[in-house]
């Protein structure tokens, strides 16, 4: 999402690598490293040409493995350092949101299934264009950020392409209140309800919404997407996370499956948004 963050990673790569040929030990091979670690030597190359963000346990063991523990502290650093302001809002904004926009393509595109939840919008690859204008205004006036609205939400329904390619799923779950927080004019609203109505239809999409009236096992947290089974992103208000470790990305999937159970889908999410849409008439 941010090229700036991917540019650290891929630094933080090459200084494993660096530690990895240096060793007191010997000049270790990824095969040799991997096996001393117990993990697949995929990992090792992923790691290394900063396709995978490592964990501080990854780093840890990494620099005991290669027989140099006291560098540990700098691995750690490098990580928190781009973790901490890299994938800010104020970074990834600093040139408007359809630069933002089309580094999402980028990270989407390769993706055959994606699994999101949302609380208070509609996904993006559902989104009406008026209704992403009225996100994208909003969000730079918060934000502070270069207005430019309508290149962001060409870039966004660009995106939507993707719902119409073979082999492509997308299975929303919404929370009843992202039918029904007002961002935009009634009739923006209205048009977006309908899109979500005609959604229901694709085959491409699953759309599922939890109504608001039902027990539910977790409270609604934040909105995420799953990107097959390699990372998750998340908006939160001062950044957008990508998480590609292992563990986060189980993690967000067993929240997304418990989330899931409390769905309903076809006719019966059609009558939760039907009855989003009349209220805005009352």
């Amino acid at each position: 999402m941010s090229t700036d963050y991917q540019r650290a990673r891929e630094e933080l790569g090459r200084r494993l690598r660096e530690l990895r040929h240096e060793s007191p030990l010997g000049r270790l091979t990824g095969a040799e490293l991997a096996r001393r670690l117990g993990w697949p030597q995929s990992k090792i190359s992923k790691l290394e040409n900063g396709r995978q963000t490592p964990s501080d346990g990854d780093l840890r063991v990494w620099a005991e493995a290669t027989g140099q523990p006291q560098v540990f502290g700098e691995l750690s650093a490098r990580l928190k350092g781009f973790e901490s302001h890299i994938r800010s809002w104020r970074r990834q904004l600093a040139s408007g949101h359809r630069a933002a926009q089309e580094n999402y393509t980028t990270l989407v595109s390769g993706t055959r299934t994606i699994r999101a939840w949302q609380t208070g919008v509609v996904h993006g690859m559902l989104q009406t264009p008026d209704y992403a204008r009225a996100l994208f205004e909003s969000r730079a006036n918060l934000r502070n950020t270069p207005k430019d609205a309508d290149d962001a939400v060409r870039a966004r329904m660009k995106r939507q392409e993707w719902l119409y390619r073979p082999g492509k799923e997308l299975h929303v779950l919404m929370l009843e209140s992202a039918l029904r927080v007002r961002v935009c004019s009634a009739e923006v609203q209205a048009a977006q309800l309908d899109r979500l109505l005609g959604a229901v239809g694709m085959d491409t999409v699953r759309l599922g919404v939890v109504p608001l009236d039902i027990e539910t096992e977790l409270t609604p947290g934040h909105a995420f997407s799953i990107l097959d089974e390699r990372l998750v992103t998340v908006e939160a208000w001062h950044a957008g996370l990508i998480l590609d470790d292992a563990e986060s990305v189980a993690l967000y999937g067993r929240i997304w499956t418990t989330l899931a159970r409390g769905a309903v889908y076809g006719p019966d999410a059609q009558r939760v948004i039907a009855r989003a849409r009349s209220g805005l008439h009352r």
